[in-house]
Protein backbone atom coordinates (compact mmCIF):
# COMPACT_ATOMS: atom_id res chain seq x y z
CA UNK A 1 0.00 0.00 0.00
CA UNK A 2 1.25 3.27 -0.96
CA UNK A 3 1.36 6.00 1.82
CA UNK A 4 -0.05 9.39 0.95
CA UNK A 5 2.62 12.22 1.84
CA UNK A 6 2.16 14.31 4.96
CA UNK A 7 3.35 16.58 6.33
CA UNK A 8 5.61 16.66 9.38
CA UNK A 9 4.43 17.11 12.49
CA UNK A 10 6.65 20.14 12.75
CA UNK A 11 5.85 21.67 10.10
CA UNK A 12 2.19 21.71 10.76
CA UNK A 13 2.76 23.21 14.26
CA UNK A 14 4.23 25.62 12.65
CA UNK A 15 1.46 26.52 10.46
CA UNK A 16 -1.01 29.55 11.44
CA UNK A 17 -4.49 28.72 12.88
CA UNK A 18 -6.88 28.78 9.58
CA UNK A 19 -4.27 28.47 7.02
CA UNK A 20 -6.41 25.67 4.62
CA UNK A 21 -9.38 28.14 4.79
CA UNK A 22 -6.92 31.35 4.06
CA UNK A 23 -5.28 29.24 1.68
CA UNK A 24 -9.11 28.42 -0.17
CA UNK A 25 -9.95 31.84 0.20
CA UNK A 26 -7.25 32.90 -2.15
CA UNK A 27 -7.93 30.07 -4.46
CA UNK A 28 -11.41 31.14 -5.01
CA UNK A 29 -10.39 35.22 -5.43
CA UNK A 30 -8.12 33.91 -7.95
CA UNK A 31 -10.51 32.07 -9.77
CA UNK A 32 -12.63 34.62 -9.86
CA UNK A 33 -10.17 37.16 -11.71
CA UNK A 34 -8.50 34.18 -13.73
CA UNK A 35 -11.30 32.62 -15.07
CA UNK A 36 -10.47 33.60 -18.66
CA UNK A 37 -7.13 31.55 -18.36
CA UNK A 38 -8.58 28.62 -17.26
CA UNK A 39 -7.66 26.12 -19.70
CA UNK A 40 -10.77 25.54 -22.37
CA UNK A 41 -10.13 22.58 -24.40
CA UNK A 42 -11.48 19.19 -24.26
CA UNK A 43 -7.83 17.66 -22.94
CA UNK A 44 -9.42 20.02 -19.75
CA UNK A 45 -13.13 18.87 -19.97
CA UNK A 46 -13.84 22.58 -20.83
CA UNK A 47 -13.57 23.55 -17.68
CA UNK A 48 -13.17 27.48 -18.51
CA UNK A 49 -17.24 27.26 -19.70
CA UNK A 50 -18.16 25.31 -16.57
CA UNK A 51 -16.60 27.67 -14.43
CA UNK A 52 -17.71 30.61 -16.38
CA UNK A 53 -21.39 29.51 -16.62
CA UNK A 54 -21.54 29.21 -12.91
CA UNK A 55 -19.43 32.05 -11.84
CA UNK A 56 -21.63 33.99 -10.07
CA UNK A 57 -22.17 31.05 -7.98
CA UNK A 58 -18.35 31.43 -6.78
CA UNK A 59 -20.12 34.12 -4.11
CA UNK A 60 -21.67 31.20 -2.15
CA UNK A 61 -18.10 29.91 -1.57
CA UNK A 62 -17.55 33.14 1.06
CA UNK A 63 -20.28 32.67 3.55
CA UNK A 64 -18.98 28.88 3.95
CA UNK A 65 -15.39 30.14 3.87
CA UNK A 66 -16.07 33.20 6.39
CA UNK A 67 -18.02 30.54 9.01
CA UNK A 68 -14.89 27.96 8.88
CA UNK A 69 -12.44 31.11 9.92
CA UNK A 70 -15.24 31.92 12.90
CA UNK A 71 -15.03 28.21 13.79
CA UNK A 72 -11.30 28.34 14.06
CA UNK A 73 -11.08 31.65 15.23
CA UNK A 74 -8.49 32.47 12.92
CA UNK A 75 -7.53 36.40 12.26
CA UNK A 76 -5.78 35.15 9.37
CA UNK A 77 -8.52 33.45 7.81
CA UNK A 78 -10.94 35.66 8.45
CA UNK A 79 -8.61 38.49 6.74
CA UNK A 80 -8.44 36.29 3.95
CA UNK A 81 -12.01 35.72 3.19
CA UNK A 82 -12.05 39.44 2.72
CA UNK A 83 -9.89 39.01 -0.89
CA UNK A 84 -12.57 36.72 -2.44
CA UNK A 85 -15.58 38.69 -1.25
CA UNK A 86 -14.09 41.97 -2.61
CA UNK A 87 -13.61 40.73 -6.19
CA UNK A 88 -17.04 39.09 -6.31
CA UNK A 89 -18.53 42.35 -4.97
CA UNK A 90 -16.47 44.20 -7.76
CA UNK A 91 -17.52 41.69 -10.21
CA UNK A 92 -21.52 41.15 -9.14
CA UNK A 93 -22.12 44.28 -6.67
CA UNK A 94 -23.60 46.71 -9.39
CA UNK A 95 -25.72 43.50 -10.71
CA UNK A 96 -27.64 43.35 -7.29
CA UNK A 97 -27.76 46.78 -6.56
CA UNK A 98 -30.99 47.25 -8.33
CA UNK A 99 -32.65 47.34 -11.44
CA UNK A 100 -29.48 49.15 -14.63
CA UNK A 101 -32.94 49.81 -16.60
CA UNK A 102 -32.43 53.33 -18.46
CA UNK A 103 -36.47 54.19 -17.65
CA UNK A 104 -38.33 56.07 -20.09
CA UNK A 105 -40.64 54.87 -23.12
CA UNK A 106 -39.61 52.02 -25.21
CA UNK A 107 -39.88 51.65 -29.06
CA UNK A 108 -40.17 47.64 -29.07
CA UNK A 109 -40.75 45.30 -26.25
CA UNK A 110 -39.66 41.25 -26.89
CA UNK A 111 -39.66 37.93 -25.42
CA UNK A 112 -37.72 34.90 -25.86
CA UNK A 113 -39.07 31.38 -24.60
CA UNK A 114 -37.62 27.81 -25.13
CA UNK A 115 -40.71 26.06 -24.57
CA UNK A 116 -39.53 23.00 -24.07
CA UNK A 117 -40.41 20.02 -26.75
CA UNK A 118 -41.74 18.22 -23.85
CA UNK A 119 -44.10 20.71 -23.07
CA UNK A 120 -47.90 19.43 -21.64
CA UNK A 121 -49.69 23.11 -22.55
CA UNK A 122 -48.07 24.41 -25.75
CA UNK A 123 -51.33 26.64 -25.92
CA UNK A 124 -50.92 28.58 -22.48
CA UNK A 125 -47.46 28.46 -22.58
CA UNK A 126 -48.71 30.78 -25.76
CA UNK A 127 -51.10 32.64 -23.92
CA UNK A 128 -48.70 33.69 -21.18
CA UNK A 129 -46.18 34.86 -23.27
CA UNK A 130 -48.46 36.84 -25.08
CA UNK A 131 -49.60 38.51 -22.24
CA UNK A 132 -46.63 39.88 -22.07
CA UNK A 133 -47.60 42.29 -24.43
CA UNK A 134 -44.23 41.86 -26.59
CA UNK A 135 -44.23 42.70 -30.12
CA UNK A 136 -41.83 40.00 -30.99
CA UNK A 137 -41.48 36.70 -29.35
CA UNK A 138 -39.30 34.48 -30.13
CA UNK A 139 -39.68 30.56 -29.53
CA UNK A 140 -37.14 27.88 -29.35
CA UNK A 141 -37.75 23.61 -29.44
CA UNK A 142 -41.26 23.25 -31.42
CA UNK A 143 -42.07 20.21 -32.18
CA UNK A 144 -44.81 18.66 -34.28
CA UNK A 145 -48.12 18.84 -33.58
CA UNK A 146 -47.38 21.43 -30.62
CA UNK A 147 -46.14 24.43 -33.02
CA UNK A 148 -49.64 23.95 -34.35
CA UNK A 149 -51.06 24.82 -31.04
CA UNK A 150 -48.58 27.68 -30.87
CA UNK A 151 -49.60 29.15 -34.11
CA UNK A 152 -52.98 28.97 -32.95
CA UNK A 153 -52.80 30.88 -29.81
CA UNK A 154 -51.02 33.43 -30.95
CA UNK A 155 -52.82 34.29 -34.34
CA UNK A 156 -55.03 37.03 -32.91
CA UNK A 157 -52.24 38.83 -30.98
CA UNK A 158 -49.41 38.13 -33.37
CA UNK A 159 -50.66 37.53 -37.19
CA UNK A 160 -47.12 37.12 -38.78
CA UNK A 161 -45.21 34.27 -38.16
CA UNK A 162 -42.27 32.41 -39.49
CA UNK A 163 -41.51 28.65 -38.44
CA UNK A 164 -37.90 27.31 -39.62
CA UNK A 165 -37.07 23.80 -38.09
CA UNK A 166 -37.37 24.33 -34.03
CA UNK A 167 -37.38 28.03 -33.77
CA UNK A 168 -40.10 30.42 -35.14
CA UNK A 169 -41.29 33.86 -35.00
CA UNK A 170 -44.48 35.90 -33.99
CA UNK A 171 -44.83 39.39 -34.78
CA UNK A 172 -47.42 42.35 -33.96
CA UNK A 173 -45.55 43.58 -37.65
CA UNK A 174 -45.20 42.28 -41.23
CA UNK A 175 -42.55 40.09 -41.54
CA UNK A 176 -40.03 39.36 -44.51
CA UNK A 177 -37.39 37.69 -46.34
CA UNK A 178 -37.45 35.05 -43.80
CA UNK A 179 -34.70 32.49 -44.36
CA UNK A 180 -32.61 30.06 -42.47
CA UNK A 181 -29.63 28.46 -42.37
CA UNK A 182 -27.97 25.33 -40.62
CA UNK A 183 -25.69 25.78 -38.30
CA UNK A 184 -24.81 22.22 -37.22
CA UNK A 185 -27.08 18.92 -38.30
CA UNK A 186 -30.59 19.54 -37.35
CA UNK A 187 -30.27 23.13 -35.94
CA UNK A 188 -31.04 26.17 -37.66
CA UNK A 189 -30.97 29.69 -37.27
CA UNK A 190 -34.01 31.81 -38.87
CA UNK A 191 -33.48 34.94 -39.68
CA UNK A 192 -36.21 37.58 -41.04
CA UNK A 193 -37.01 41.30 -41.13
CA UNK A 194 -39.70 43.15 -38.86
CA UNK A 195 -40.90 45.78 -40.20
CA UNK A 196 -41.86 48.57 -37.15
CA UNK A 197 -43.19 51.62 -37.49
CA UNK A 198 -40.17 53.07 -36.47
CA UNK A 199 -38.20 51.23 -39.17
CA UNK A 200 -36.85 47.47 -40.35
CA UNK A 201 -34.99 45.26 -37.37
CA UNK A 202 -33.48 42.68 -38.77
CA UNK A 203 -34.29 39.42 -36.11
CA UNK A 204 -32.59 36.65 -35.38
CA UNK A 205 -33.62 33.27 -33.20
CA UNK A 206 -31.32 30.61 -32.80
CA UNK A 207 -31.35 27.34 -30.69
CA UNK A 208 -27.59 26.30 -30.06
CA UNK A 209 -26.95 22.63 -28.86
CA UNK A 210 -27.42 21.44 -25.81
CA UNK A 211 -24.16 20.63 -22.92
CA UNK A 212 -23.77 18.00 -20.61
CA UNK A 213 -21.90 16.97 -17.66
CA UNK A 214 -20.58 13.97 -17.07
CA UNK A 215 -17.41 12.19 -16.47
CA UNK A 216 -15.19 13.71 -18.90
CA UNK A 217 -15.92 16.85 -18.13
CA UNK A 218 -18.32 19.26 -19.54
CA UNK A 219 -19.19 18.66 -23.05
CA UNK A 220 -19.36 21.83 -25.09
CA UNK A 221 -17.87 20.53 -27.70
CA UNK A 222 -21.38 20.62 -30.30
CA UNK A 223 -22.28 23.89 -29.03
CA UNK A 224 -18.75 25.61 -29.35
CA UNK A 225 -19.25 24.45 -33.67
CA UNK A 226 -22.52 25.58 -33.53
CA UNK A 227 -21.34 28.93 -31.72
CA UNK A 228 -18.59 29.48 -34.06
CA UNK A 229 -21.22 28.83 -37.45
CA UNK A 230 -23.54 31.17 -36.17
CA UNK A 231 -21.13 33.93 -35.84
CA UNK A 232 -20.01 33.23 -39.88
CA UNK A 233 -23.74 33.76 -40.48
CA UNK A 234 -24.13 36.77 -38.51
CA UNK A 235 -21.07 38.60 -39.94
CA UNK A 236 -22.35 37.66 -43.43
CA UNK A 237 -25.92 39.39 -42.58
CA UNK A 238 -27.31 43.17 -42.75
CA UNK A 239 -25.96 45.80 -40.73
CA UNK A 240 -28.13 48.16 -38.77
CA UNK A 241 -30.39 47.47 -36.25
CA UNK A 242 -29.88 43.90 -35.06
CA UNK A 243 -31.97 41.73 -32.45
CA UNK A 244 -30.75 37.80 -31.67
CA UNK A 245 -33.17 35.82 -29.54
CA UNK A 246 -32.82 32.16 -28.50
CA UNK A 247 -31.86 29.34 -25.96
CA UNK A 248 -27.93 29.48 -26.35
CA UNK A 249 -27.08 26.74 -24.14
CA UNK A 250 -24.72 29.44 -22.30
CA UNK A 251 -24.28 32.37 -20.77
CA UNK A 252 -22.59 35.73 -22.12
CA UNK A 253 -19.51 35.40 -19.44
CA UNK A 254 -18.87 32.10 -21.49
CA UNK A 255 -15.85 33.49 -23.60
CA UNK A 256 -16.87 29.89 -25.84
CA UNK A 257 -19.44 32.28 -27.42
CA UNK A 258 -17.88 35.55 -27.54
CA UNK A 259 -17.25 34.85 -31.48
CA UNK A 260 -21.52 35.61 -31.08
CA UNK A 261 -21.65 37.56 -28.20
CA UNK A 262 -18.83 40.16 -28.55
CA UNK A 263 -20.47 41.65 -32.06
CA UNK A 264 -23.98 42.56 -29.91
CA UNK A 265 -25.44 44.22 -26.53
CA UNK A 266 -26.54 42.11 -24.01
CA UNK A 267 -30.13 43.20 -22.75
CA UNK A 268 -29.95 41.96 -19.43
CA UNK A 269 -26.64 42.78 -18.76
CA UNK A 270 -27.45 46.74 -19.82
CA UNK A 271 -30.51 46.99 -18.54
CA UNK A 272 -31.50 43.93 -16.45
CA UNK A 273 -32.45 43.74 -12.61
CA UNK A 274 -29.81 41.27 -10.83
CA UNK A 275 -28.83 38.40 -13.09
CA UNK A 276 -32.09 37.13 -14.95
CA UNK A 277 -30.82 33.55 -14.39
CA UNK A 278 -33.36 30.99 -16.80
CA UNK A 279 -32.67 27.55 -16.48
CA UNK A 280 -33.75 25.88 -15.07
CA UNK A 281 -37.47 26.73 -14.08
CA UNK A 282 -37.59 25.41 -10.91
CA UNK A 283 -34.65 26.85 -9.46
CA UNK A 284 -32.89 29.26 -12.04
CA UNK A 285 -28.98 29.02 -12.22
CA UNK A 286 -27.91 30.14 -15.39
CA UNK A 287 -28.81 32.87 -17.69
CA UNK A 288 -28.95 30.96 -20.84
CA UNK A 289 -31.88 32.31 -22.73
CA UNK A 290 -30.14 35.75 -23.81
CA UNK A 291 -31.71 38.75 -25.86
CA UNK A 292 -28.63 40.48 -27.34
CA UNK A 293 -28.84 43.73 -29.48
CA UNK A 294 -26.99 45.82 -31.82
CA UNK A 295 -27.69 49.65 -33.18
CA UNK A 296 -30.77 49.22 -30.27
CA UNK A 297 -30.42 50.56 -26.76
CA UNK A 298 -32.06 48.34 -23.70
CA UNK A 299 -34.57 50.42 -21.76
CA UNK A 300 -35.17 47.29 -19.50
CA UNK A 301 -34.73 43.30 -19.46
CA UNK A 302 -36.49 40.99 -17.09
CA UNK A 303 -37.82 37.32 -16.62
CA UNK A 304 -41.41 36.09 -17.31
CA UNK A 305 -43.57 33.92 -14.88
CA UNK A 306 -42.82 29.99 -15.14
CA UNK A 307 -45.37 28.33 -17.82
CA UNK A 308 -45.11 24.72 -18.43
CA UNK A 309 -41.10 24.77 -19.88
CA UNK A 310 -38.33 24.23 -17.98
CA UNK A 311 -36.94 27.30 -19.17
CA UNK A 312 -38.16 30.50 -17.70
CA UNK A 313 -39.71 33.55 -20.50
CA UNK A 314 -36.88 36.52 -20.81
CA UNK A 315 -38.09 39.75 -22.10
CA UNK A 316 -36.40 43.08 -22.66
CA UNK A 317 -38.28 46.63 -23.88
CA UNK A 318 -35.86 48.37 -26.64
CA UNK A 319 -35.65 51.71 -27.42
CA UNK A 320 -34.42 53.05 -31.27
Amino acid sequence: MISRPRLPASVVGRLPRGWVTAVLAGAAALVMVLHPWIPGGAASGHARSLVQTFLPWTGLLVPALLAAALLRRSRLALAAVLLPALVWGLLYGATLAGDRGRGGPADLTVVTHNVDDANPDPAGTARAVAASGAQLIALEELTDPATGAYEGALAASHPYHVVRGTVGLWSTFPLREAVAEPIVPWRLVLRATADTPRGPVTVYVAHLPSVRLGTAGFATGRRDGAARNLAAVLRAGPNGRTLLMGDFNGTTDDDALAGVTNRFTSAQAAAGAGFGFSWPAVFPMARIDQILVRDLTPVSAWSLPPTASDHLPVAASLRF
